[in-house]
């Protein structure tokens, strides 16, 4: 019985879960955001907060999607993904690390962030812990998180080269201990473990059989302290039934929107995720994994110029940070970031913490960086050399210029 007498309406008030509450939207998102708000308002805004090469997608890999198009190539695939792409990624696998893997034990997602959030779900309970070496990606937790389990830190400062130590990896490790997460290189620092660091991790982990290793390797290909990134998946061959390794196309050849990651796994923990992503997006971007196939395909030798030139940022950048007092950096052998220790210049400029450093060269230098506080580590800052040269001279002027006055 609805009444007929006209009341006063009453705002409706939306009652948002739990698990939507616990967790943090991306910092750096909503650093970009920001910056890119401030660009569209006429601000003079150089960002280097952004995670994605500056470098167009190759041709062949364009050329490969526009064939897709044509041919009509625009339905569902299969959950996994096309097995022409899980068999280029196993054929990687094969290139890089001699490690055999059946397409079965491969699958595709959108994006490696879909990958890891797959992963996450189909493994965790409430009450696993997951081992996350700091300073970590900002999604980590997050994700952990959402499953209902609980992120462990193993704080890593510039004394370990912000790499987790065999000592660190065992006093952490308990009966709760469910997953290990190792990032190389890394976000946000650029850290590459050596062959030495992972055989003396995978020592440790040997002593731990119910412990799962995540081992993202998203920005191996863009490594230049030798040929091949060191991986634990080669280093350690006998931890491969435990090891998760996930990787994509976004940071190796400039595919960022193309939205296409892919995780290699024991094959039922991959019927798993399977399950999770068949109720979820279910199956990634038919065109998009047609270009994948592309960019697997190519020689390797066709994306130097592009780790030749994020090598060459690096060092400029690095040697531009250590002119300006307060500022400590390690170099990086890996990605496209660099982690300056930013604490003596906080306190010389009697700001809190980072995170009003980084809003504090924003609105003086206009310069967009992310502050180390969302990666588990107060007091510095990622800086994202995926601009060209020219713009990180112009950038590092200005954060010279407000932070010496």
């Amino acid at each position: 019985y609805c009444s007929s007498k006209v009341t006063k309406r009453q705002p409706m008030h939306t009652i948002l879960s739990d698990r939507v509450q616990s967790i943090k939207p991306s910092a750096t998102l909503a650093v970009n955001v920001k910056a890119l708000a401030l660009r569209q308002a006429g601000k003079d805004i150089i960002n280097l907060s952004v995670g994605e090469p500056d470098f167009p997608t190759p041709t062949p890999v364009k050329q490969a999607a526009i064939a897709a198009i044509q041919e009509n190539f625009t339905r569902y695939t299969p959950t996994e993904g096309i097995l022409a792409l899980r068999e280029a990624v196993v054929g990687i696998l094969q290139k890089l690390y001699q490690c055999q893997y059946a397409v079965s034990e491969i699958i595709v997602s959108d994006g490696l962030k879909q990958g890891v959030y797959n992963l996450t779900q189909a493994l965790l309970n409430p009450g696993d812990d997951v081992l996350i070496p700091v300073p970590y990606w900002v999604s980590y937790p997050e994700m952990v998180h959402l499953a209902g389990a609980n992120p462990v830190y193993i704080a890593c400062d510039e004394h370990t080269g912000f790499k987790v130590t065999p000592e660190k990896l065992r006093n952490a490790i308990t009966q709760n201990t469910k997953l290990l997460v190792l990032n190389s290189p890394s976000n946000p620092t650029g850290a590459v473990y050596s062959v030495a660091e992972w055989q003396a991790l995978g020592r440790v982990l040997a002593d731990y059989p119910q412990v799962h290793i995540f081992l993202d390797e998203i920005y191996a290909p863009i490594f230049w302290a030798g040929s091949t990134c060191p991986s634990l998946l080669q280093v350690c061959p006998e931890l491969k039934p435990r090891i998760i390794w996930g990787s994509g196309v976004s940071k190796s050849h400039a595919m960022t929107g193309w939205r296409i990651g892919y995780l290699a796994a024991e094959a039922t923990l991959v019927k798993a995720m399977k399950k999770i992503q068949s109720q979820s997006t279910g199956c990634p971007c038919a065109i998009s994994q047609k270009a994948a196939v592309a960019a697997l395909h190519m020689d390797t030798k066709a994306m130097a110029p592009m780790v030749a030139a994020y090598h060459e940022r690096h060092d400029t950048v690095l040697g531009l940070l250590k002119k300006i007092p307060g500022i400590s950096c390690l170099p990086a052998e890996g990605a496209f970031y660099l982690f300056p220790n930013v604490r003596e210049l906080i306190a010389r400029l009697g700001l809190p913490d980072d995170v009003a450093f980084a809003e504090f060269l924003l609105e003086t230098a206009g310069v967009a960086l992310v502050p180390g506080t969302a990666f588990g580590a107060p007091g510095y800052v990622r800086v994202s050399y995926a601009v060209e040269n020219e713009t990180l001279y112009r950038a590092l002027e200005r954060i010279k210029e407000v932070c010496v006055k």
